[in-house]
């Protein structure tokens, strides 16, 4: 297949899913009380327990699907992954009680891995010189439906209940898995690849295990503190504008629009990002995303006015939209096709493993000190992260693949 026509059949399966996905996450907590019965004392605690029993059990899954993607075939392991995801989105319009929730978010958390799948499947049919472009505009792509989800998800639920809005996600996932069964192709299985230090970079009998690589270690350990902060801010972020918005009107309809800001911003950024790196370096795009991305949520968690803090939703989105392209195109330039698969799919373990520890830590945080606080703890997380990574991967680049970066 062209890698044109790949990058644009992924890309309307990507908006499927993450247009799914966020149709439905941003609202949890509104659906445990509203539809569940879970009172307003106990919805923290179990917005904490929701969001991160899936990523518990995705953690464990994502590296064995990512094996079985190398040695079985991406596309049949995309398509597994799209029906098993629709099945859990209409089993979630069903529940009735915050533990059956939990367990269909632990199912999907099992079901989980389409989007390692897809960025394994472009980066395998993506030119060298395209791949930053190529991972930027699938980023970018991921953001969009992001953007589409919340704003969809809040009309649903205004007009119509957030039940419909899980059965439609259960329908976007399913057209998703007929998009790789009649569109996708299997990757070709490259017979040279010419990757820098490609040696230093396959499991050897010295390596037994990609996690014994340093440049992959590190790159997971940035994903993992990444997501985590996302994560961190997630469940709350609803909550939180609520509480900015007052009496205001249509609230559920509010918080999905700004909650869309920050995907609106890195639609518009991420492509422009992925480009930045190809030319300048992805750590050094990686650096600069983080500190700013990180610089701009301590901000959003000063202000008391709704509108301050929709504008620097907006503003934090242009940053965050260059940190997973710069992390995806490191594992990518520095990985053989062989690996693709895992590669991934170890990443997406980190970050669900991130994605189970954030909602877990603001939940705590939010309790015990407030939520102003998680804002705070986020950011000074990314600026950190930001600092070790200028450190090992820029300031020294002589210095080789440190052993850990924090």
């Amino acid at each position: 297949m062209n890698w044109k026509a790949t990058l644009a059949i992924l890309a309307c399966n990507i908006i499927f899913m993450s247009a799914s996905y966020t149709m439905l996450i941003p609202f949890l907590p509104m659906y445990l009380t509203q539809e569940l019965g879970v009172d307003a004392a106990s919805v923290n605690l179990w917005s904490g327990i929701v969001f991160s029993s899936t990523f518990l059990v995705s953690a464990i899954m994502a590296p064995i699907w990512g094996r079985m993607a190398d040695t079985r075939g991406k596309r049949l392991m995309a398509i597994r992954a799209s029906i098993l995801l629709s099945i859990s989105y209409f089993l979630g319009g069903i529940v009735t009680t915050p533990e059956q929730l939990t367990l269909m978010r632990m199912f999907q958390g099992f079901a989980a891995g389409l989007w390692p799948m897809d960025l394994a499947i472009m980066a395998l049919y993506a030119p060298p010189e395209k791949l930053g472009l190529c991972l930027g505009i699938m980023q970018g792509v991921l953001t969009a439906g992001g953007v589409i989800g919340p704003l969809l998800g809040g009309v649903l639920a205004e007009f119509f209940g957030m039940r419909l809005s899980f059965f439609l996600a259960a329908a976007g996932l399913f057209l998703n898995s007929l998009i790789f069964i009649f569109f996708i192709k299997e990757p070709p299985d490259p017979a040279h690849e010419n990757i820098p230090s490609q040696e230093e970079n396959t499991p050897t009998k010295e390596h037994p295990s990609l996690l014994h690589i340093p440049l992959i270690r590190n790159m997971l350990i940035c994903g993992t503190l990444v997501q985590m902060v996302i994560l961190i801010l997630q469940p709350i972020l609803t909550t939180y504008i609520t509480e900015l918005a007052g009496n205001l009107p249509n609230i559920i309809f509010v918080s999905g629009l700004i909650f869309s800001l920050g995907g609106i911003a890195g639609a518009i950024a991420a492509p422009l990002w992925g480009q930045f790196g190809q030319h300048h370096g992805f750590f050094k795009s990686m650096s600069l995303a983080l500190v700013f991305a990180g610089a701009a949520i301590i901000i959003q968690g000063i202000p008391n006015d709704l509108y301050a803090f929709a504008a620097m939703q907006f503003i934090g989105g242009l940053f965050f939209a260059g940190i997973h392209p710069s992390i995806n195109a490191v594992l990518a330039e520095n990985t053989p096709a062989k690996v693709k698969g895992s590669i991934f799919g170890l990443l997406f373990s980190a970050q669900q493993v991130g994605s189970m520890a954030g909602p877990l830590l603001g939940g705590v945080i939010a309790t015990f000190l407030g939520m102003k606080y998680v804002f705070f703890t986020a950011g000074m997380i990314l600026i950190c992260l930001s600092l070790a990574v200028y450190h090992h991967f820029i300031a020294k680049p002589s210095a080789g693949t440190p052993k850990s970066i924090i």
